[in-house]
């Protein structure tokens, strides 16, 4: 498995309080597992908990939100754990099983975790369906939706100078 750290494309996490949303880099030390990057997000207030949005080697991305003891998971390509420790843990957060070598790159988890916050997974679905967007892309597409598109696009610099 290539070493994680060094293919973090861009770990984030965005919490709305009072109505503003905050986009917050996360420390490398909470990119373990999901176990260890939902234990991060709870450290964070937030009006409907936080959402934690990881990239990787732009080959998958990794959605947890966590409010209260609840944690969600969507992983937006279940043969990512094929490769990658922490797309495995996700797969193993979920109970789901290893994807096996010639299964389909679908998206695996809840996708419907931000429907409350005006993502439904209808919407959530179509932007993985998607064979050629990167996860930087689908990621911004969805906080632009979830209202902090500039804040995400600043932190990950997609915005031009």
């Amino acid at each position: 498995m290539p070493d994680q750290l060094d293919a973090v494309d861009f770990a984030l996490a965005a919490y709305r309080e009072d109505g503003a949303w905050t986009v917050a880099e996360l420390v490398h030390d909470h990119l373990d597992d999901v176990t260890a990057l939902a234990s991060g997000l709870r450290r964070l207030p937030g009006d409907a908990g936080a959402v934690g949005l990881v990239a990787m080697d732009e080959d998958f991305f990794l959605l947890v939100r966590v409010a209260g003891p609840t944690t969600r998971v969507l992983l937006s390509d279940i043969t990512a754990a094929d490769e990658w420790e922490l797309a495995a843990s996700a797969v193993e957060f979920l109970h789901l099983p290893m994807p096996e070598d010639d299964d389909d790159q679908v998206p695996a988890g809840d996708l419907d975790l931000l429907a409350d916050l005006g993502v439904p997974a209808i919407d959530l679905a179509a932007l993985l369906d998607d064979p050629d967007s990167y996860p930087d892309e689908v990621l911004s597409d969805v906080a632009r939706r979830l209202g902090f598109g500039e804040l995400f696009d600043d932190a990950v610099g997609l915005t031009s100078a």
